[in-house]
């Protein structure tokens, strides 16, 4: 069985890379970073260093890649049965074109089903992508497609920090992985891949996932960032920061009790993993990592928005997700574009404006006056500052 994975970045070799190749599957990346390519066919495999409460490396392959930018992409959408992308939600828009162009050649001679499971930190990332690429495919394919394409929702769980390695294959990765994907989008046969979990009610798992570590990773990296920390380690490690971290992903864990029944003792223990993998000694995470892009953090579907609009509808405690949304809004990076956007609107139209404009919160509720005061006593009670 043959797999072509858009990314050759970290989290497609360390994560979604690996799983295909332990699982048998011969794997081709695809991705613009030539020297990366170059290395990659120079070398046939690459080392993943594991790292839990101990440090193992393995190594994985045999691997190919091509340039994603040229017609190789094309002939290799014609005969592939899998195609797996780890490229950031904004690459997807981009790739969709080349997927639609791969697509139109293979059904002139292949109906054998394929399916495509977008691997990436965004809601229905795949169902995403399915739409980008019918705007590239004429009419007279949609139905073809429809009939041979199997466009897999996912839900995919990894910390895969920078590397710091002096050899430019070598990945780490944390022990814990979590690929959950959609079973009612396959097309033909359900491949079986190791770490692949398959379920029927794929967005309770993707919302235990964003209210869980997404929540609970963006709270860690904007209150780390307002207490002057710089890794994700030193953040967890301030117990001040540890207990607001937890208590909001309790707050955030309530809704997903309420909503989709999960057992109160069980989500509470998938919490208390979370909290381990962020304080994972062998693993460097850098806070403005994390907390890059605040405004898409902030929007209505993402990790701090929905739980509290989650806590709104079920009337349930939000102290901590307001603290949290007010300490995003004071975030400062001058090497992140969006970071500067916030900052620059916080300036011009203040923070109940603001707010609203990239949360969609109505300016009339309680909680946007609430994220409001805990933005001005935070403000006025910088660490720095004092």
């Amino acid at each position: 069985m043959k797999s072509l994975h858009f990314g050759a970045g970290n989290i497609g070799r360390g994560f979604i890379g690996k799983l295909l190749s332990d699982s048998g599957l011969e794997v081709i990346f695809a991705d613009v970073n030539q020297p990366l390519l170059d290395a990659i066919n120079a070398r046939g495999h690459y080392p993943v260093k594991i790292v839990g409460t101990e440090s193992s490396t393995v190594t994985v392959g045999p691997v190919s890649a091509i340039n994603s930018t040229t017609d190789d992409v094309l002939e290799m959408i014609e005969s592939v049965d899998l195609i797996t992308t780890a490229v950031g939600p904004a690459v997807l828009d981009i790739i969709a074109q080349s997927i639609a162009k791969g697509l139109m050649r293979r059904l002139t001679n292949n109906d054998a089903p394929l399916n495509i499971i977008a691997c990436e930190n965004m809601v229905q990332a795949t169902t995403h992508l399915k739409h980008e690429v019918f705007k590239h495919l004429p009419k007279s394919y949609h139905e073809q497609v429809e009939a041979c394409v199997g466009f897999v929702d996912s839900a995919v769980d990894r910390i895969v920090p920078p590397t710091q390695a002096d050899d430019p294959l070598e990945v780490t990765v944390e022990t814990f992985s979590e690929w959950i994907v959609d079973q009612t989008q396959f097309k033909g046969a359900i491949p079986d891949i190791v770490g692949m979990e398959l379920t029927d009610n794929l967005l309770a798992f993707i919302e235990r996932k964003l209210f869980t570590l997404n929540t609970g990773h963006a709270a860690t990296a904007y209150l780390g960032a307002y207490y002057g920390h710089k890794t994700i380690l030193q953040a967890i490690g301030d117990a001040t920061i540890y207990q607001q971290v937890k208590a909001t992903m309790q707050e955030s864990g309530e809704v997903l009790i309420r909503r989709y029944r999960f057992d109160r003792a069980v989500h509470e223990a998938y919490i208390e993993k979370i909290l381990r993998r962020f304080a994972n000694p062998y693993l460097t995470d850098e806070v403005d990592r994390v907390a890059r892009q605040p405004i898409r953090k902030l929007s209505a579907s993402d990790r701090l928005i929905k739980p509290l609009l989650g806590t709104i509808e079920y009337a349930t405690a939000n102290d901590n997700l307001i603290n949290v949304i007010a300490a995003t809004l004071l975030y400062k990076n001058e090497s992140d574009p969006q970071a500067v956007e916030l900052q620059t609107l916080l300036n011009q139209q203040g923070v109940k404006a603001t707010l609203t404009h990239y949360t969609g919160l109505d300016i009339n509720t309680a909680e946007v006056e609430r994220i409001v005061a805990a933005y001005q006593q935070l403000q006025a009670n910088t660490p720095s500052a004092g």
